[in-house]
């Protein structure tokens, strides 16, 4: 998944840990066959290819998947969408060669095949069909997400009480600690990556980070994020990290950039009117903002 996933599990022997070990890593295996669009085998590639030509069937795993992916698009009225994937990368590649940004109406053609309401899903016949000729859909926002959780539901059913599945900062988290004390989370300090901001003591919880401060662009001295606001076609600016805390790594990894898209107030506002969503939003002058049910320690 192009993503480093690391396991943590409080158990007797070590021989079993191992073998545990193994269970959650085949089942992040088979969710990259089945997601990736990188693979000609894998239905995501499928779909893709079959775009404005004609529909897909595809398993309910991935059928109910996508079906929430839309349910996310609708809430956050589109800046969550997994037809993202039909960005033309042609102006966004935010390296040392990137020194402008396009104009207005070329930054709004790069993106107007990003549509959730044109990715069409017969829920009788399970099928997936997106709608235009060169539509994409891509995982990369909710599925290191969805990964991490299968795996923790998969150690769960063997009986795991504790553990962490972390997907680069994405985690979910379960039981208590060896002290039985709930595990210690902590946000990255988004000036210093290897560096804490602040921590918190979640279980049965999930965290996930969205940040522009691995990849991004300064131009006439404003750092511009890689992640694209779907309706203008221009990278979004005025905030280095967005934290989510929700009850699945789904869900937490699905709402943190939307939020990072829909800017400080309106992200704050829509997360607010979440009774289980917290949030932890820094801006470009390091200013912290927290939601309404967060608790930093």
């Amino acid at each position: 998944m192009g993503n480093q996933f690391e396991f943590t599990l409080i158990e007797q022997s070590e021989n079993q840990a191992e073998e545990f070990f193994e269970i959650a890593i085949n089942e992040i295996k088979r969710i990259e066959k089945l997601l990736t669009t990188f693979s000609e085998t894998s239905i995501t590639y499928k779909i893709n290819e079959n775009a404005g030509i004609g529909p897909i069937e595809v398993t309910d795993e991935v059928f109910q998947l996508i079906k929430r992916s839309q349910f996310i698009s609708k809430i956050t009225q589109g800046a969550f969408d997994l037809s993202y994937g039909s960005i033309d990368k042609r102006f966004w590649n935010f390296d040392v060669n990137m020194t402008s940004l396009p104009d207005v109406e070329t930054a709004k053609k790069s993106v107007e095949l990003i549509n959730y309401e044109n990715i069409i899903l017969d829920e009788n016949n399970k099928t997936v069909f997106l709608k235009n000729k060169g539509m994409r859909i891509g995982f990369g926002g909710i599925g290191k997400g969805y990964a991490a959780e299968m795996a923790k539901k998969k150690l769960k059913e063997i009986n795991v009480k504790s553990g962490i599945v972390n997907a680069s900062g994405d985690l979910t988290a379960w039981g208590f600690q060896e002290n039985g004390e709930p595990w210690t989370i902590g946000v990255a300090d988004p000036n210093q990556r290897k560096s804490i901001f602040s921590t918190f003591k979640i279980t049965d919880k999930a965290v996930a980070t969205s940040g522009n401060y691995e990849k991004f662009v300064v131009i006439n001295n404003k750092k511009y994020s890689h992640t694209i606001d779907p309706k203008t076609g221009y990278p979004i600016s005025g905030i280095k990290s967005v934290t989510i805390l929700a009850d699945n790594a789904e869900i937490a990894d699905a709402l943190a950039t939307p939020v990072t898209v829909m800017g400080i107030e309106v992200g704050l506002d829509f997360i607010n009117q979440l009774k289980t969503i917290g949030c932890i939003i820094i801006d470009d002058n390091d200013k912290t903002y927290f939601s309404k049910n967060i608790t930093i320690i």
